[in-house]
């Protein structure tokens, strides 16, 4: 039973099983099982897998109980997971009772149809755990997850055209240059009567930064080549980076523009 379990399985369960509660005392005594939550026990030993802590929480919220929110997002593998409690959703009928390490939330909204099983855990489906996740992670990382979704297959048709700030672009570049030892650029800087994203003065390179939601057509897109034609006559080069390729192959970037700044690899 534990091994279909992720190595967890539940009093009841035992009980089930055929064994009684005071074999389930001296088991937890002699190191054979492992309290997890109050019913919930880990067999064997206390090394469980993250869907082993996962499905511990679910089972000891109980019936109806599904994995949710930076929980669900991981069991997903929309993104890795994180430290911290587990997240589970209940319908708001249901007042189960607090438990350390788990934070539940109540949904008035929550329907069968909301719910699946992914590894043998309830969880709540692909669509439902990305809307549940808007606003409690990063921006970026709601992007990537919503990314992670949708080339999963798994469409989002409310959340699917969310819109990206350029402020949140900015950061996100400038981040990225701390991380990969770049010096700080100019930002939104003024070269030859052409305003760009990021001027790196000294080298003479500007970077455009874009998301694919800010695509303007086929006009927008001759204007920028022209732009970067006559930045060209004044010996300055351009490079154009997207918002997904700073977050998703963002070595890669680092060696190009480190090639078009002149550094050494």
């Amino acid at each position: 039973m534990a091994g279909r379990q992720h190595g967890v399985v539940t009093f009841e369960q035992l009980r089930e099983a055929g064994v009684s509660e005071t074999s389930v005392r001296r088991a937890v005594e002699a190191g054979r099982l492992f309290r997890l939550h109050r019913g919930v026990y880990a067999v064997g030993h206390r090394s469980l897998s993250w869907r082993g802590r996962w499905l511990a929480a679910v089972l000891a919220v109980g019936d109806g109980a599904a994995l949710s929110h930076v929980s669900a997002v991981a069991l997903w593998e929309f993104l890795r997971p994180v430290q911290g409690p587990v997240h589970v959703t209940v319908d708001a009928a249901r007042r189960p009772k607090s438990r350390v390490g788990i934070v539940v939330h109540r949904s008035r909204t929550l329907t069968p149809r909301d719910l699946t099983r992914r590894h043998g855990i309830a969880v709540t489906t692909a669509a439902r755990t990305i809307s549940d996740v808007r606003g409690t992670v990063e921006p970026y990382l709601f992007r990537r997850a919503l990314r992670q979704a949708e080339l999963a297959g798994n469409r989002v048709p409310h959340l699917s055209l969310v819109k990206r700030s350029r402020s949140d672009l900015e950061l996100l570049f400038l981040g990225f240059c701390e991380r990969h030892g770049f010096p700080p650029p100019l930002v939104n800087h003024r070269v030859h009567g052409y305003r760009v994203d990021f001027f790196f003065s000294e080298r003479r390179v500007a970077v455009e930064t874009d998301y694919w939601d800010y695509h303007r057509g086929s006009v927008a897109f001759e204007d920028d080549h022209a732009r970067d034609l006559a930045l060209r006559a004044h010996r300055i080069t351009t490079r154009r980076y997207t918002g997904d390729q700073l977050e998703a192959a963002s070595d890669a970037v680092a060696a190009d523009l480190r090639e078009a700044l002149g550094l050494a690899s």
